[in-house]
């Protein structure tokens, strides 16, 4: 697999945007120069994260999120 990472990615299975595999892997996110570890998705090009607010749950169960503008610096994790 290439070290390139896609310009957006998400952590939900039922996203177009999903993908288990580099997820698998361990994919940091620098946000505005700052580690993010609850990014729940995330664009490069338009310049965006969406990331949970704490433990709270929308009707469907799915994490409640909000939607920060700033530059995005994705990055696979070094393993271990």
């Amino acid at each position: 697999m290439s070290d390139t990472l896609p310009d957006r990615l998400c952590t939900n299975p039922r996203s177009p945007f999903y993908d288990a595999d580099l997820l698998q892997q361990g994919i940091g996110i620098k946000f505005r120069g700052e580690e993010k570890t609850n990014v729940d998705e995330y664009c490069v090009s338009e310049g965006w994260v969406k990331v949970a607010i704490g433990n709270k749950v929308d009707r469907k169960g799915n994490p409640m999120t909000i939607k920060l503008s700033g530059p995005v610096e994705p990055y696979i994790k070094p393993a271990e």
